[in-house]
This record gives structure tokens, C-alpha cells and sequence, in this order.
């Protein structure tokens, strides 16, 4: 710990005497400073044990040293330190009558020990304070690697962190959700904080939250007896090395943190981050294989597909699977800021220089604080020696693996040797606009990871490409992810008809294939386009392909180039009525709504059958066509209706 007062009366070689504040004697002393001024407040910074010898002073007028000794005590001066017998034999007693009054601590320092000596005993104790810090911190660094390498990966590893910090620890993954916490009722806690994560989650990396502040219960190791009255100190940490967020660490203590325990947190961060993210060259390699198998699959090769496949993909070429192929139509704000965090994930995250001290010393107490700093640099003190690669590319996730994350994959990839360092951040922006595509990744990778399911995603162009097994948590999470949005946006089934809204441009819109196996791939694929194009005809975010002969298939006639086959084929016939001389386009209605009944369509219109007749008659010789053709009487009957359609909007 930092010297105090009371440490540095207790050293054998300065001989310091307590005059007043006996009672303040543990506080904490930054450094030692000589000033002779009549008022050095200007040129404290807090924390400082201030020497004197009052030549300058009028240390025996009460009422000046009153102002005095109040103006230290607000500048948050913890000590004074008067020089015996340089020109007051004794400590005067105005101000020894002050310092009893504000409670700041008075010590007496005989001629024989010079201020230099105070000085140097506070440097060593502080510089022995920091060596102390830096070994705890690398034995901590130390620590976290063999737990962060062994079988339990990243659960080891928090149960480390949490001991160092003497409180708990938490990891979510991409999507928000906690996937690990020590100790065990820590899940809890941290279930409570998906709102700070997901507002973390928003804002571009690396990023830190500080919610809550002050000790209570729940703050240390042991389990607080009521669990809804927590008043702990909660730090947010960000994951990845893009501007992405890959997943979130939380750290929870009774007070902030010190030198060496935010070594651990920034060593379990370093850690954490090689586990969530893979190098470029091995995602960009996925992704190539990844598409070879989606493309052979297509192609009728399902052979060739697992074998190429291998064990990277698990039993999912084994068992039934589902094929979903999503989209962000173009233009919107949406498809801007999937292009946008396309640019950003290419580009490494801004380095930090590290922070002189703890940004703890600012955040302290109660409240939320919000910076932007933990950087990749060359930090200080710990470091991991590895590093890790940007951008999201293709997934694949499985639940195990060594010395990683559930769902990331085995093992990590030796990187550029970049350490994390703690880092005073930039002002906080504007949180950026979500990628729904990689949003929606994220959510299913992660509910495969938790399951230990494989899931191939696969990005092409403007779409994505999942395969994800049959009735499995990744196709689970993907329904539920669209209740989710559709909930928020208060979205129902919106058809585009004319008149309609148009679409937004953040609209997500997928569609999912019925179970299918990989010889059945390409099938899949068209059953899963088809679905697409219905959820985008009907405004939903999601259709199934069982869904897609559900209802009446009119809605899909509610397209621009539908209505204008329709007005095309049936013009002549409208031109027709509007000189008076028969009504065709409702004969025609009645006709064919009686499946070509003569009698009953006439009874319908009123008329008689020979005139009926007539009408189809002209009917025939006006269009061309002859109304015997199953063909003909199909397509006028759809045109009618999407006129009638078109009428009713």
C-alpha cells in the first residue's frame, strides 16, 4: 500500500512528532512538498504532505492561520509538517490551535532531519508501492494464462481475476448475453447489467463503462445477503481489437480499482481478447472455405462438401439443417451503416497513451462515467506478447475448444506482439448505427457457442448465408431476435401494396428453408429465397418456408410490375366499357368467378345467357385470346384481382 502518515512516523530515521489529528494518521501521502508560501494552495494537487518552516508566515495571528490551514484542508492537503527550531523553537500555537480545529494532522520535525529526508522516504515508499504493484501484476498476468490455456478456458480465468480483485468478475459474448461468472452468484449481478452492456455495446471500441461506486454488499467475494441491495462498483470493459464489440468483461469491487488490480483486469482483458477474435488470415481463410463448401453443396456435391468440410463444422453436415438467407435492402440507413462497420473493422483501433495514473482517481463515488480508452499499444507493466486480428468475416462456432471462449473455436493464433494498456480515453461519440447482418450473425454464433452447436455463416455481398442445424438454439435465437425487433419497431405483417409504406431501409428481411440435408442443399436455398422474397413482400422480418402457402397469395400480387401486367392486359377491355356499349369487365368477373357457368353468371349479372355469350364473345375477338385456354382464364382472373386490389387501396 502507499506510505501515510503514519508510516512515516513510525520511521526510525525521521523522528517526526505527532502535534494534532492523531486520529488521521493512516491517510495516504502522495508526495512531499517544501513551500514557504503565505498561500501555496495554487500549487497543490491533493494528497500532499506540506513542509514549512513559516518564514513567511504570521503563524502567530489566529485568525491568519485560521484561513490558513482551512484553504489546505479544502485543497486537500493530508498533512503539515513544521520545522523545529529554525525559527520557532515550538510550533506556534495559533497554529497548532487551527490544525485541531479543521483535523488536519501536525507533525513536528526536528532540526536534525531535513526535508529532503521526508522527501526520499515518500518517493521510496511510493516507488516500492509501485514495484510491489507491477510483480503482483505480472504474477496475476501469469495467473490468467494458465487459466486462460487450460480446460476450463475463460471460466478459470474469471475465477482467477475475481480473486485478485477481491470481488466478481463476468463475461458476455457478442450478443450481450453472460456466458460465464465467478463466483456463481455473480450470474445474477451481472444478468441486472444487460442495459449498461448493450449501451457499451453501441458505442465503437474499445470502450469502458463505470456503473455504480461506493463499497456495500455483494461488493467482495462472499455472496451478499440481499441480493437486490448491491451497491458495488461495476467496470465495463469492451472486447476486441476492431471497432466491433466482441464481447464485454465486468468487473465488480467495493472501492476502485488499485495499481495491481488494474493490471489483472487489463491482462484478463489482453487474454479475452485473443480468445473472442481470430487472426484475419485464419478468418479470411474460413470464409473461403466456408464458401467452397456452401458452393458445393449447390452444386449437388455433398460428398466432396464434408469432406472438404473435415471436423471444422462438426456433426452439422450430419443431421438435418436449416438454410436462412438474409438481406438489408439497399439505400436505407441501415445499408449505409453495414458499409460503414464493413470500413471501420478493417481499420485497427485507435492506440492510447497510457494514463499517468488510475482513471479511477476521477470516477470514483456514485454515478455512470463513460470513456473511450483501453487501447492496444505497448503498455506498461503486463502484456500478453500476443495479438489479434479485425473484422467479423465468416463464423463458425463451436462449444469447445482449449483456451477459448465457448464458440469461438479452438485455440488462439499468435498475433503482432501488441499488449493491452490502460489508457485515458477520447470524449465518448455518438453511439454508430448497428450492422443488422452482423448483428444477426453475432446473436446466432453466440446461441450456438452456448449450446456447443456448429453453425456455418457464410456473407455474400449484401446477404448472409447461415446453415444451422434443425431445431437447434441458433435457429431458436434467430426467430427470437426477430420478436425482438419486430417488438420494438411495433411491426406487424405490413403488405406492400400500393398506397402502403414503403420499406425501410433498416429493415432486416430473412428467410428460412424447411429442414432439408446436404443433398437437398440447393433445394434448401430456393426454399429459403422464396421465403425471402415473401418476408419482403409482407413486410415481415422473418418468414419460414412453411409460411409461405399460408394465406392467400394475393398479398404478392401487390407489386409495381404485377399492376402494371395487369393494366396492360385488361385496358382494352376497360376502353371498351367507357364508350356505353357493355359492361365486359364485369361479365367477364362473373364468368370466370363461376368457373365459365353460363346460367349462373348470367343470373349473377342479371342478363340473359345468349348475352353473356356475347359478351365472352368480344371478349375474345378484343383480347386476342381465346378464353378455352386454362392459361388465358388464369391470368385475367389475377388480373383482375390485382386491379381490384389496386382499386381498394
Amino acid at each position: 500500500m502507499p506510505p501515510t502518515l503514519a508510516s512515516l512516523v513510525r520511521h526510525p530515521g525521521l523522528k517526526l512528532s505527532v502535534l494534532a489529528g492523531e486520529d488521521r494518521l493512516e491517510t495516504p501521502v502522495r508526495w512531499a512538498h517544501v513551500s514557504e508560501l503565505a498561500d501555496p494552495v495554487p500549487y497543490m494537487d491533493g494528497g500532499e504532505l506540506l513542509l514549512i518552516t513559516a518564514m513567511q508566515l504570521k503563524a502567530e495571528d489566529p485568525d491568519e492561520m485560521s484561513r490558513y490551514v482551512r484553504r489546505l484542508v479544502g485543497a486537500g492537503v493530508v498533512g503539515l509538517g513544521f520545522a523545529l527550531g529554525v525559527k520557532y523553537d515550538e510550533v506556534p500555537p495559533a497554529l497548532a490551535e487551527a490544525a485541531k480545529e479543521e483535523g488536519l494532522p501536525l507533525l513536528g520535525v526536528p532540526r536534525r532531519t531535513p526535508f529532503i529526508a521526508i522527501s526520499k522516504a515518500v518517493s521510496a515508499a511510493i516507488a516500492a508501492d509501485q514495484y510491489r504493484a507491477v510483480t503482483a501484476g505480472f504474477e496475476a498476468q501469469r495467473e490468467l494464462t494458465r487459466a486462460a490455456i487450460g480446460a476450463e478456458g475463460p471460466a478459470a480465468l474469471l475465477a482467477r481475476l475475481a480473486s485478485h480483485v477481491d470481488g466478481w468478475a463476468a463475461l458476455y459474448d457478442a450478443s450481450g448475453s453472460v456466458v460465464a461468472a465467478a463466483p456463481d452468484w455473480a450470474a445474477r449481478r451481472a444478468a441486472r447489467l444487460v442495459t449498461d452492456v448493450e449501451r457499451l455495446r453501441s458505442r465503437p471500441g474499445p470502450a469502458s463503462i463505470v456503473v455504480g461506486g461506493g463499497g456495500g454488499a455483494g461488493a467482495t467475494g462472499a455472496e451478499p445477503a440481499d441480493d437486490t441491495a448491491v451497491a458495488d462498483r461495476v467496470e465495463l470493459q469492451s472486447l476486441g481489437t476492431g471497432r466491433r464489440t466482441r464481447g464485454v468483461l465486468a468487473v465488480g469491487t467495493g472501492a476502485p480499482l488499485g495499481t495491481a488490480e488494474r493490471y489483472a483486469v487489463h491482462s484478463a482483458v489482453a487474454l479475452l481478447t485473443l480468445t473472442t477474435e481470430r487472426s484475419r488470415a485464419l478468418r479470411e481463410a474460413e470464409q473461403r472455405l466456408g464458401a467452397a463448401v456452401l458452393r458445393m453443396l449447390l452444386a449437388g456435391e455433398p460428398d466432396h462438401a464434408r469432406a472438404v468440410a473435415g471436423r471444422l463444422y462438426g456433426g452439422l453436415l450430419d443431421a438435418p439443417f436449416r438454410m436462412l438467407v438474409a438481406e438489408v435492402p439497399s439505400g436505407g440507413a441501415a445499408h449505409q451503416a453495414r458499409m460503414a462497420s464493413s470500413a471501420a473493422d478493417e481499420a485497427p483501433a485507435p492506440a492510447q497513451v497510457p494514463a499517468e495514473r488510475p482513471a479511477d482517481a476521477t470516477t470514483a463515488g456514485t454515478g455512470t462515467s463513460v470513456s473511450t480508452g483501453t487501447g492496444v499499444g505497448t503498455g506498461t507493466g503486463v502484456g500478453t506478447g500476443t495479438g489479434a486480428g479485425t473484422g467479423m468475416g465468416i463464423g463458425r462456432s463451436t462449444g469447445s475448444g482449449t483456451g477459448a471462449v465457448p464458440g469461438t473455436g479452438p485455440g488462439t493464433v499468435p498475433g503482432t506482439g501488441a499488449t493491452m494498456a490502460a489508457g485515458a480515453g477520447a470524449a465518448v461519440g455518438e453511439p454508430e448505427p448497428a450492422d443488422p447482418l452482423a448483428t444477426l450473425a453475432d446473436t446466432m454464433e453466440a446461441a450456438a457457442a452456448r449450446t456447443g452447436e456448429s453453425v456455418l455463416v457464410v456473407p455474400d455481398g449484401e446477404r448472409l448465408i447461415v446453415l444451422a442445424p434443425d431445431g437447434g438454439s441458433a435457429v431458436e435465437a434467430c426467430a427470437e431476435h426477430a420478436r425482438a425487433v419486430e417488438s420494438r419497431r411495433g411491426t406487424k405483417a405490413r403488405p406492400r401494396g400500393r398506397g402502403a409504406a414503403a420499406p425501410h431501409g433498416d429493415e432486416l428481411v430473412i428467410g428460412l428453408s424447411a429442414p432439408a440435408g446436404p443433398i437437398a442443399a440447393a433445394a434448401a436455398y430456393r426454399q429459403a429465397e422464396q421465403a425471402l422474397s415473401v418476408a419482403r413482400r409482407r413486410g415481415r422480418m422473418l418468414v419460414e418456408h412453411e409460411q409461405v402457402a399460408a394465406g392467400s397469395v394475393l398479398p404478392l400480387l401487390a407489386d409495381d410490375a404485377v399492376r402494371a401486367f395487369a393494366d396492360g392486359m385488361l385496358r382494352a377491355l376497360y376502353e371498351h366499357d367507357a364508350t356505353g356499349r357493355g359492361d365486359l369487365v364485369a361479365s367477364l368477373r362473373a364468368w370466370l368467378s363461376r368457373h365459365g357457368q353460363w346460367d349462373a353468371a348470367a343470373a349473377d349479372l342479371g342478363v340473359h345467357r345468349h348475352t353473356l355469350r356475347y359478351r365472352m364473345r368480344r371478349v375474345e375477338e378484343i383480347l386476342g385470346r381465346s378464353l378455352d385456354d386454362p392459361d388465358v382464364r388464369m391470368e385475367l382472373w389475377l388480373a383482375l384481382k390485382a386491379t381490384a386490389s389496386c382499386t381498394s387501396t
